[in-house]
């Protein structure tokens, strides 16, 4: 292959994928911290790794490589320079309340190794860890009911949004909530410093310092020439538009970018949490984003005429518009629930649409969803249901969990 990276369908035969297990970051979440962090629940951390580890065993014994996004930053952190750069950098995104704490904080987290330094970012660090000295500004005084200078990442465990494999590039993305915009960084140093990857001269379709958001599970890859971004509650229409004009400006496959709206909505977080690829004809789907006529805002953006614009059509019936530009003579839409109003809210809360598909016509799906699960098989899809007690707490299913490296071409 040219690239490291390759990912032109969302059903090719996946071979590489990046997962991150959860670590003590997922304990350092407290009921006041919840919301800030974007979490509903804590999961409890021996049961949510044991349910991870299954969902990449089971990835390993289909023959996947599984790759852990602590191991890929911890291996690119490998010379003093670099740590040095990333400590600084981590730093200044972190928004400390003080010059005088940001040194102490660096301070400190140049003695660590590589290792030592990725988990202690990732983890947090809690006040009561440092003897810093005190401080007289107000801001930090203002800020003692925080238990942590710098915050925890619990979100980590979601490693589908911080970035989105395209073709042979990627998507570095601006993440939309403060609590998850430091995500990124990882993977811009992996893309541009480690070993596996500097050289490749990878293509960037979005940056992270773009000015407007956009996630990876509003990312989906239809096909080698189309692929679809939700304009969702995370994702910006501007950032969609930015994207596809240095798609089409800058390779000459992907052809079509398709913008389809969902309602902006805890729940519908993101295009992947309400509608997935499972086959070269087969989507799951929630009902719900769908008017009652069966209507939704379709835009096709195509590149236009001048140098640095797109056209832009409007469309409002999903299937037509499935049909159409993947060339298909029928589309099956699976509905999330069986249909059922509230077996489809339910298990749509649950990630039942959130699938990972690993094959053309096989998927991984969380195990609670049984009833999406069994309307899935009887379209002759193959469900491999994983555990989710403690995994789903986090709003976020397999594919959330997943960031596929590389696919076989269909």
């Amino acid at each position: 292959m040219k690239y490291p990276l390759n990912v032109t369908s969302e059903i090719g035969v996946l071979r590489t994928v990046l997962l991150h297990r959860p670590g003590r970051e997922v304990e350092n979440l407290t009921p006041d911290t919840l919301e800030r962090l974007l979490f509903d629940d804590i999961p409890f951390l021996p049961v949510v790794q044991k349910e991870h580890d299954y969902f990449a065993s089971t990835l390993q014994n289909r023959g996947i490589e599984v790759l852990y996004l602590e191991k890929l930053v911890s291996e690119t952190l490998s010379t003093d320079e670099l740590r040095k750069q990333f400590i600084n950098q981590i730093l200044s995104e972190s928004k400390l309340s003080s010059t005088v704490l940001e040194d102490q904080l660096r301070e400190y987290l140049i003695t660590l190794s590589a290792d030592k330094l990725v988990d202690t970012v990732m983890v947090g660090i809690q006040k009561k860890e440092m003897n810093f000295k005190s401080s007289n500004h107000l801001s930090e005084m203002m800020l003692e009911t925080n238990p942590f200078y710098m915050d925890p990442m619990p979100n980590l465990y979601f490693t589908r949004d911080p970035a989105a494999v395209i073709g042979n590039g990627i998507s570095i993305n601006r993440m939309n909530r403060v609590a998850r915009q430091r995500e990124s960084l990882f993977l811009d140093y992996i893309i541009k410093y480690h070993p596996r990857f500097a050289k490749a001269n990878i293509p960037i379709w979005f940056d992270r310092t773009a000015s407007h958001p956009m996630e990876g599970g509003d990312q989906l890859v239809l096909s080698s020439d189309v692929i679809a971004i939700g304009v969702s509650d995370r994702t910006s229409p501007q950032a969609i538009e930015e994207m596809a004009v240095n798609i089409f400006e800058n390779q000459k496959d992907i052809k079509k970018v398709l913008a389809i709206e969902i309602p902006k909505k805890r729940a519908f977080m993101h295009l992947d949490t309400v509608f997935t690829m499972v086959d070269y004809d087969k989507f799951t789907i929630h009902p719900e984003i769908q008017g009652e006529d069966g209507s939704m805002n379709i835009y096709i953006l195509e590149k236009g005429k001048e140098k640095g614009s797109c056209t832009i059509t409007r469309k409002t019936d999903l299937f037509a518009t499935l049909k159409d530009v993947l060339k298909l003579k029928d589309v099956a839409l699976i509905p999330c629930g069986g249909g059922d109003p509230i077996a489809a809210a339910r298990e749509q809360w649950n990630d039942g649409s959130n699938t990972l598909a690993i094959a053309p016509g096989v998927v991984v799906t969380y195990d609670r969803n049984y009833v999406s699960n069994s309307v899935i098989r009887s379209y002759g899809v193959e469900v491999v249901e994983v555990l989710s007690s403690e995994l789903s707490r986090g709003r976020g299913g397999p594919r959330c969990m997943s960031m596929p490296i590389n696919r076989d071409n269909l």
